[in-house]
């Protein structure tokens, strides 16, 4: 097969250099095929801008000085508890 009809239909090969680009550099070879992919792929698109976004999370929340401690809303708990113990029940 072509190797640029091969990436062109390979969504696993395009998220697969999504994620290396995030953490390497690509070669040259690379960028072109995710490029060529991501030109004509939306869902890939998506994935890339949702990737993006967790690594700035993850980034901020691990490597900040802030003492900040993430919790939960009260009432988001309570009705996550309720899904719970209701999807128990269906059991």
């Amino acid at each position: 097969m072509n190797p640029l009809k091969k990436i062109s239909y390979n969504c696993r090969q395009a998220t697969f250099l999504i994620e290396k680009k995030s953490i390497t550099r690509i070669s040259i070879k690379e960028q072109f095929e995710l490029k060529f992919h991501l030109a004509g792929c939306s869902v890939c698109q998506l994935f890339e801008q949702q990737s993006l976004m967790i690594d700035r999370m993850v980034k901020r929340h691990f490597f900040t000085d802030t003492n900040e401690n993430p919790k939960l809303d009260d009432d988001f708990k309570k009705a996550l508890t309720k899904r719970i113990e209701n999807e128990m029940d269906k059991q």
